[in-house]
C-alpha cells in the first residue's frame, strides 16, 4: 500500500485515467495546428475505456503491467503540456515556428507509441470490444509515427506568400484570418496582446520573427477594419433608401394574404403560398388549391428557396426588411443561421415525425431529408431540434418510402462532423445495417452512404463492422445500381483501413466480387475494385484469397494499359503477391510482367516506381537463382 493507504496498481490507473481526461477536456484549438490537436486528442480519449476496464477487474495487475503504464503516465503527462501550450500565445508566432512544432508532436507522437508497444495486453481482462478500440488506437498512433504531420498545403503556401510579398493579395490574407481565427477586432487585439506579452517574456528576443509578425498583423488588422468599414457604408446605404415604398412585385405575394411572403412553400399543385396561410388553409379541412381550386394529391408542403432568396435579394436592393424580422440576430439561436420561421417549420415537422400518423411522418421525413440537404446550417439545427433520435426510430418503419427518408436524412446531416457523433450515440448503426440488409434498394444505397460518411471517424470503423455491415455491403456491391456499387465500395475501402475488417472482408467472400468488377472494364468499378485489392493485400488472409483468384494476367494488363492510380495499385497488389514467394514471381515473369514493370518504374507515380522497382529486383534474383 501506499501512504495513503491506495494499491499502487490502482493508483497508476487512477493517475492515467486522470490524465486522460484532463487531454479531452482541453478547449478547443483555433489555430493553424487544429487538426494536429485535434487528431492527438481524439486517439487520447479513445485510451479511455481500457483504464475503466482494468480498474473494474478483479484481476489484479503485475510487476511488469505497472511498468509499461507508467512509462505511458509519463509520456501523456509530457503530451499534456506541449497540447496546453500550443493552444495558448501569439497565433502568428506558432504558425511561424511551425516546423519545431511539428517536430515536437512527432516526438510526442514516437514517445506514446512505444509506451503502447512495451504494455503487455495479453496479460490483461480485456472485453473484445476494448482489445479491438486498443488495437485501434495502436494503429493511429503508428501510422501517425511513421508519417510526420504537416500544415494544411494551403496554408503553408498563403504563409509563405504573406511574409515574403509586401503587397499580398487579400484573398491569400482573408484565408489566412479563417484558418488562423483572427477574423474580428477582438481576435486581433487578443493576438496583439499575446505578440506583446511574447516580446516582454523573451526579453525583446524573438529571432527573426518579430518583422514577420508585425508585418503580417498589420495586414490582418488592414482586412478586418475594411471589411468593417464596408459593413458600415453598407448599413448607411440601406438607411438612405429605408423611407422609400416599392411596389411589391406580384409573384412575392401569397395569393391568400396578398402580403410579402416571407416563408413562401410549394404544394402539391405547383402553387406557392405563405407558410403560415396555406398550413390554415389546411388545417381547416381545405383538400384543394385555393388558387387553382384543383384536389391536392397530398397536404405536404415544400420550401420554396429559389423564391425565398429571390425575395432576399429584391428586400435587399430596396431597403425592405422582411416582415415580423427583427434585427441585431436576436431571433437567431448561437452557432445557426437558420431563422425563426424555418425554426418553427422544422419544430413543426418533428412534432408530425414523433405524433404523427403514417402519412405524415413520411412526409416530415422528406422534408427533413431535403432541408438536411440543403446547407450546414440546416443540418446544425435540424439536429440540435432533436430531429436525430426521431429518424432513428423510423428506420424501423415497415413503411419502405419513410424508410428511404429517415436513411438519407441521416446521410445528409452526418455532413456535419459533429452530427456523426449524434447519429452514433442515438444507436444508429444496427438500425442502419439492418436497412442496408432489408431495405428498398434506394434505402440499400443510402444506408451505404451513410455508413461510409460515419466511418470516416475511425472508432466507427470498428463499431460498423461489429455490426455486420460488411457482408450487406458486398451484396450491394454485386447486385446494386451503378450508383450503390459505388457508394458499397467506397464504404468497403474506408472500412477496410481497420485491420479487423479488412478479415471480416475476405471471409464474406469480397475477393471473387472485385476479381468480376476488375476483369469487366465496362462496369465502372475498375479503380473502386483495385483500391480495395490493394488494401486487402496488406493482410496475410487477403494476399491468400486474391493470389487463389489467379489475378496476375489481369494485374499485368492494368500495369501495361491502365490509368496512372490504377497502375499503381495494381503494382501495389503485385508486389504483395510477390513479395516471400517464388511461385508467384516465376509466373508474373511468364505472363510478362517485367516489361510492364520497367515501363512503370520510369513513368509511374512516385509510389508506382517503388513497388515497381522491389518487384523487379525480386524477379531479378529470381532469375539469377534459375541461371545457377
Amino acid at each position: 500500500m501506499g501512504p495513503t493507504g491506495e494499491d499502487p496498481r490502482n493508483s497508476v490507473l487512477s493517475r492515467l485515467a486522470e490524465s486522460v481526461k484532463a487531454i479531452s477536456e482541453l478547449p478547443e484549438c483555433r489555430n493553424a495546428f487544429r487538426k494536429m490537436y485535434g487528431n492527438f486528442v481524439r486517439r487520447v480519449k479513445l485510451l479511455s475505456p481500457l483504464f475503466e476496464e482494468l480498474r473494474d477487474s478483479d484481476k489484479a495487475l503485475g510487476v511488469e503491467e505497472v511498468i509499461a503504464l507508467e512509462s505511458l503516465g509519463e509520456a501523456l503527462n509530457s503530451a499534456k503540456g506541449l497540447i496546453k501550450s500550443v493552444n495558448q500565445g501569439s497565433k502568428l508566432y506558432q504558425a511561424l515556428q511551425r516546423d519545431k512544432i511539428i517536430d515536437k508532436f512527432h516526438q510526442m507522437t514516437v514517445k506514446i507509441e512505444a509506451a503502447l508497444s512495451k504494455i503487455p495486453y495479453d496479460k490483461f481482462d480485456m472485453s473484445e470490444e476494448v482489445c479491438e478500440q486498443i488495437e485501434l488506437v495502436h494503429t493511429q498512433f503508428k501510422r501517425a509515427k511513421e508519417t510526420k504531420d504537416t500544415l494544411d498545403s494551403q496554408l503553408e503556401m498563403d504563409l509563405s506568400i504573406a511574409v515574403g510579398d509586401n503587397e499580398p493579395d487579400p484573398v491569400i490574407i482573408k484565408r489566412l484570418s479563417e484558418m488562423l481565427h483572427l477574423r474580428t477586432i477582438n481576435d486581433l487585439k487578443k493576438e496583439s496582446l499575446a505578440f506583446h506579452e511574447l516580446v516582454i517574456t523573451s526579453g525583446g528576443d524573438v529571432g527573426d520573427h518579430f518583422e514577420k509578425m508585425q508585418a503580417l498583423l498589420k495586414k490582418l488588422k488592414d482586412l478586418v477594419l475594411t471589411e468593417n468599414a464596408e459593413v458600415d457604408n453598407s448599413e448607411r446605404d440601406k438607411s438612405m433608401i429605408k423611407h422609400r415604398s416599392p411596389v411589391i412585385p406580384d409573384d412575392f405575394r401569397c395569393p391568400i394574404s396578398l402580403e410579402l411572403m416571407k416563408d413562401p412553400v410549394i404544394v402539391s399543385t405547383g402553387q406557392t403560398y405563405e407558410r403560415s396561410c396555406i398550413q390554415k388553409w389546411l388545417d381547416a379541412g381545405h383538400k384543394t388549391c385555393p388558387k387553382t381550386q384543383q384536389t391536392l394529391l397530398h397536404t405536404a408542403i415544400t420550401p420554396n428557396y429559389v423564391l425565398k432568396s429571390l425575395i432576399a435579394l429584391w428586400c435587399e436592393s430596396n431597403g425592405v426588411e422582411l416582415p415580423k424580422k427583427q434585427g441585431n440576430g436576436k431571433n437567431k439561436k448561437a452557432g445557426c443561421s437558420v431563422s425563426d420561421c424555418d425554426r418553427a417549420s422544422i419544430a413543426s415537422l418533428l412534432e408530425k415525425l414523433a405524433k404523427g400518423n403514417s402519412e405524415e411522418q413520411r412526409a416530415a421525413a422528406g422534408e427533413l431529408r431535403l432541408l438536411a440537404k440543403r446547407n450546414a446550417d440546416n443540418r446544425v439545427c435540424i439536429a440540435e431540434a432533436g430531429a436525430i433520435p426521431l429518424l432513428v426510430e423510423l428506420l424501423s418503419s415497415s413503411d419502405p418510402r419513410t424508410q428511404e427518408h429517415a436513411v438519407t436524412a441521416l446521410l445528409n446531416l452526418s455532413i456535419n462532423e459533429s452530427n456523426k457523433g449524434a447519429i452514433v450515440n442515438a444507436g444508429a448503426i444496427p438500425d442502419i445495417v439492418d436497412v442496408l440488409k432489408n431495405g428498398s434498394m434506394e434505402a440499400r444505397e443510402n444506408a451505404a452512404a451513410t455508413l461510409f460518411s460515419l466511418s470516416v471517424v475511425d472508432e466507427n470503423k470498428v463499431a460498423i463492422g461489429a455490426a455486420g455491415a460488411i457482408p450487406s455491403l458486398i451484396k450491394l456491391l454485386c447486385e446494386g445500381t451503378p450508383r450503390g456499387k459505388k457508394d458499397a465500395a467506397t464504404a468497403i475501402f474506408n472500412l477496410s483501413i481497420y485491420q479487423g475488417n479488412k478479415a471480416r472482408a475476405i471471409r464474406a467472400g469480397i475477393v471473387a466480387p472485385l476479381m468480376r468488377l476488375l476483369k469487366d472494364a465496362g462496369s465502372g468499378m475498375v479503380d473502386e475494385a483495385l483500391a480495395i485489392l490493394a488494401i486487402l493485400a496488406s493482410h496475410q488472409e487477403g494476399k491468400m484469397a486474391i493470389a487463389q483468384a489467379e489475378p496476375i494476367s489481369v494485374l499485368v494488363e492494368v500495369i501495361r494499359t491502365g490509368f496512372p492510380r490504377n497502375r499503381e495499385n495494381a503494382a501495389a497488389v503485385l508486389w504483395s503477391l510477390c513479395t516471400g514467394d517464388i511461385q508467384q514471381l516465376k509466373l508474373a515473369r511468364e505472363l510478362g510482367a517485367e516489361e510492364a514493370l520497367k515501363e512503370l518504374s520510369e513513368n509511374g507515380t512516385e509510389r508506382a516506381k517503388r513497388k515497381a522497382g522491389n518487384v523487379l529486383e525480386q524477379l531479378q534474383r529470381v532469375e539469377e537463382s534459375i541461371d545457377l
